[in-house]
């Protein structure tokens, strides 16, 4: 019975932590400045160099490929390696952002690994409490 319990107790928790999403009430130029932070801090975390490969879409619908050659306070610099022409981008003005940012597979494994351990502790406290 106290299997039984346990199981449905955790089955609560993780329907609860899935079901959560964080809404922010604000105007749209307070949600373009917070979007505007993310992206430079994760310019930031990705660094400068050559390693540091990124690709833009911008508001203007304009799509950056290259590297981040320096980043500063309001803007950054994408260097395309075919071209050699660097662009200054300014935060605000990025839509989209893909980088070879490691972390954000990590998180990814990290996430499904939390969902799939208490599925799993219940499928066998169930299957044991049955035998």
């Amino acid at each position: 019975m106290l299997k039984r319990i346990v199981s449905l107790v955790l089955v609560g928790l993780l329907l609860n932590v899935a079901g959560v999403s964080s809404a922010y009430a604000g105007s749209k130029e307070e949600k373009e400045i917070r979007f505007a932070a993310k992206v430079k801090e994760g310019i930031s975390k990705l660094g400068t160099g050559t390693d540091a490969r990124i690709e833009l879409k911008l508001r203007d619908k304009t799509k950056l490929k290259g590297y981040i050659s320096e980043a500063g306070e309001d803007s950054f610099a994408v260097l395309d390696e075919k071209t050699g022409a660097a662009s200054t981008v300014a935060y605000s003005q990025v839509k989209q952002v893909k980088g070879n940012n490691l972390s954000t597979a990590a998180k990814i494994a990290i996430g499904v690994g939390v969902i799939l351990i208490p599925i799993v502790v219940v499928l066998v406290l169930l299957s044991a409490d049955d035998s």
